[in-house]
């Protein structure tokens, strides 16, 4: 049983904290932030302790850490914080959520996460600090490096390299063998089906709003 500091104490550290509470071998037992950010110092019945006096009161020779912030900055904010906590001593925990799907060829790195009824296919490596969420497939022997960010229901097929930092968005898909270079952003339901080198930008527009309103529509289609 490892017992977890969880840095951060928002929206996805209550995310981890759920899966990591489905976890047998993982125990959450307070959680950190800056100092800044202590609030009340408490969160989801667990305390909250500043990052600068975590070590003392939950020393890295009994605790793992998990680094729970968002994309931020193109996941740099977050991948900083794995740093800082490296320079601890902290291990860094990964969470699988026993709901997830990975075949047990799958290698991951540290301050990994993936949601219940993401899927991961034989053959894929996922490097440090990858956040996979619920409904995202990842297609066999596919690499996906450090920091990375793949939301809800994005699919990567098949022997997929992607670059660090990069975030790939809700719906959005890249085709078999196609690499996604550093630090570009998938917008939600793009189609990538070539390669793409550092720092680019693929978005897919808004729908096109109509004229008529909910209750003009539902009328004249006979939606009801």
């Amino acid at each position: 049983m490892s017992r977890l500091v969880i840095f951060g104490a928002g929206k996805i550290a209550d995310v981890i904290h759920d899966s990591a509470m489905r976890c047998e071998d993982l125990e959450t037992a307070a959680f950190t932030v800056d100092r800044d950010y202590v609030g009340t110092g408490e969160f989801k019945g667990l305390p909250v302790v500043p990052f600068d006096e975590v070590a003392e009161r939950y020393p890295p020779g009994g605790h793992a850490m998990f680094v729970a912030l968002g994309y931020h900055e193109l996941n740099a904010l977050r991948a900083d914080r794995v740093a800082r906590a490296r320079a601890l001593g902290y291990r860094l925990a990964t969470v699988i959520d026993p709901g997830a799907r990975l075949s047990p060829s799958v290698r991951h790195g540290e301050n990994c996460f993936v949601m219940d009824h993401a899927c991961v296919q034989p053959g894929v490596t996922l490097g440090d600090n990858v956040f996979v969420f619920g409904g995202a497939l990842i297609g066999h022997h596919s690499t996906i490096g450090d920091n990375c960010w793949i939301t809800s229901n994005a699919n990567i097929a098949g022997v997929v390299t992607i670059g660090r930092n990069t975030f790939v968005a809700i719906g959005a898909t890249v085709a078999n063998d196609v690499n996604i270079g550093s630090d570009c952003f998938l917008g939600a339901n793009a189609l990538v089906t070539k390669d793409l080198p550092d720092g680019k930008v693929v978005i897919q527009p808004s729908s096109e709003v109509i004229r008529l309103n909910s209750k003009q529509f539902v009328k004249m289609t006979k939606f009801m």
